[in-house]
């Protein structure tokens, strides 16, 4: 009885959380359909509601907007958004550290995750999953000759949070593993990993 119980909870449990994120993120997004007039809600056109219009709707936007910004008047026109967000106490604090941080992620030109790395966290005698940042100009300057990398370390089971620090590159291992692999490994807490990184770990005095 245990054994089936148990079994059963293994192909539920992942099933109804995966629904049920699902559902949550569709919920979200079909709130773009107020944006437009009620009378062209598709529940008032159909005469019920069918959830996921509000998807359909929202990536229509982001292709539309891309497509937009891609020309010279959507780019002057993005321009001058910005420059007005910029004015504006407050929101443009807010504004500039968004854009910068997707920026960062989304582009592909951007300083995002580029590899992924083991350091000395969070004592001398620990190993830890971290990625491979950017070091401002001004804190290479500070830290003297030595090479150091900027790393950011996940913590578990919610990598969206961690800890940004710079550490000496000789004191890092890069693992050959992708930034994919390496979050599914920080997210499963070590119950999903890469069976083909395999490092010998230098002992550090």
């Amino acid at each position: 009885m245990k054994k089936y119980l148990l079994t059963g909870l293994l192909v539920l449990v992942p099933l109804v959380i995966t629904l049920w994120v699902l559902s949550f993120i569709i919920g979200i997004l079909d709130q773009s359909l107020l944006l437009l007039p009620s009378s062209w809600h598709p529940d008032n056109l159909l005469g019920i509601h069918i959830p996921g219009w509000g998807v359909i709707l929202t990536v229509g936007i982001i292709l539309l907007t891309g497509l937009l910004v891609r020309n010279v008047f959507g780019q002057q026109l993005l321009d001058w958004w910005e420059g007005l967000l910029r004015r504006i106490p407050f929101v443009n604090a807010i504004y500039n550290s968004v854009k910068q941080v997707s920026d960062t992620l989304l582009s592909g030109s951007g300083n995002s995750f580029r590899k992924v790395l083991l350091v000395r966290y969070p004592h001398a005698q620990a190993w830890s999953l971290a990625f491979l940042t950017s070091v401002p100009g001004d804190v290479r300057e500070a830290v003297g000759e030595e090479e150091y990398v900027g790393v950011f370390v996940p913590t578990t089971p919610s990598p969206v949070n961690g800890f940004y620090f710079f550490v000496k590159k000789s004191e890092t291992i890069e693992l050959d593993i992708s930034v994919d692999a390496a979050f599914k490994a920080i997210v499963s807490m070590g119950v999903v990993s890469s069976p083909d990184a395999t490092h010998k770990l230098p002992a550090f005095k």
